[in-house]
């Protein structure tokens, strides 16, 4: 072969491997985007039904109080509609601004009672750190004191303030003390549902056992970081599987938010950062489209079941009473299904 042939055959070897390395990359590239643009949002038709069973006969007044999901920064609600044979109405909990549907059905009562909320939803993934997101929500005054305060099951005292001793110093900003909170949490307790106690969202549980569900892990969270004078509360929703269409969803799913003055309210899912560790980062100051939000807040009041009532540990769940007596015989079914972007 010619000197020249063997130059060109080189030449054409050569770039053939350059158009090859690019496409590998620009392949590898496109499925990277292509996976962060598909849990950038997702939107659903959700549906929140349950049913009142085994009503007395001659019972009289049957009063049912639900949470309601509402839109805001991070997921849009959209075309709610309530499904049921009574009256019906919306109330707003002052102290944390929830959404709660209040049903009252009287007179001739039947054996079971219907109820579906119906709803689509567009759930937004966001990482506040990352993305420099400085519009994550101002506070009040008000919430700032109260997303300081202790509750029932969250002190801020005793063997929480103890644990946070050993983990944060006087030298950490207010975000390194949440960062190395979280770490500690996500790092020292472990997933796990066995046994009795887990579940209350019990911080002295959670610092004794070091183990149960995400109420106790955030429980623990948000009491070490009041403790360090860091407002910070507590949300509850629902997950939504990431790889899973349509279905039914089996049981709640909870996470934190912390405020950092010139910053705002900033997510941290520490349970979820201990089942998976590849989540770890991406879950503090931020969180995936994979869940919709319901409630937030712990002791939770509300107005209309009166004064005398006892707050509500958290809310998620449906309340109910039949003439006046709390009733638990509610079986629940909360389905989702993906809708095309």
């Amino acid at each position: 072969m010619r000197k020249g042939s063997l130059k060109r055959s080189f030449i054409s070897m050569a770039l053939s491997l350059v158009i090859a390395i690019f496409l590998v990359v620009n392949l590898t590239s496109c499925t990277k985007e292509t996976a962060r643009a598909n849990n950038t949002n997702r939107k659903m038709q959700f549906s929140y039904a349950f049913t009142v069973k085994n009503i007395p006969a001659g019972a009289q007044v049957v009063d049912i109080w639900a949470p309601v999901p509402q839109s805001d920064a991070r997921q849009t609600i959209a075309n709610l509609e309530v499904k049921c044979d009574y009256p019906y109405s919306f109330e707003t909990e002052p102290e944390y601004n929830n959404s709660i549907l209040k049903v009252q059905a009287a007179g001739s009562l039947p054996e079971s009672l219907n109820v579906a909320v119906n709803f689509f939803v567009t759930r937004n993934g966001y990482h506040i750190l990352e993305n420099q997101d400085k519009n994550s929500g101002q506070t009040t005054e008000a919430m700032r004191q109260r997303c300081l305060a202790p509750d029932r099951l969250v002190p801020i005292d005793g063997k929480v303030a103890d644990e946070l001793k050993n983990v944060v110093h006087d030298g950490m900003t207010p975000l390194e003390k949440a960062r190395a909170i979280y770490d500690h949490v996500a790092g020292t307790m472990s997933y796990d549902k066995s046994g009795t106690g887990w579940g209350r969202g019990d911080a002295i549980y959670a610092c004794d056992v070091r183990k149960g569900n995400c109420t106790d892990f955030h429980s623990l969270f948000i009491g070490m970081a009041r403790a360090s004078n860091i407002p910070a509360r507590f949300v509850i929703g629902f997950p939504v599987p990431e790889t899973v269409t349509q279905g039914e969803i089996p049981g709640y799913h909870c996470w934190a938010e912390f405020y950092i003055d010139g910053m705002g309210w900033l997510p941290v899912d520490a349970s979820e950062a201990s089942k998976n560790h590849e989540k770890w980062n991406d879950l503090f100051g931020g969180l995936d489209a994979h869940r919709v939000q319901f409630t937030v807040g712990r002791d939770i009041r509300i107005a209309s079941m009166g004064p005398e009532a006892e707050p509500l540990n958290y809310f998620i769940y449906p309340q109910v009473r039949i003439d006046g007596k709390a009733h638990g015989e509610i079986v629940r079914h909360v389905r989702f299904a993906e809708l095309a972007n």
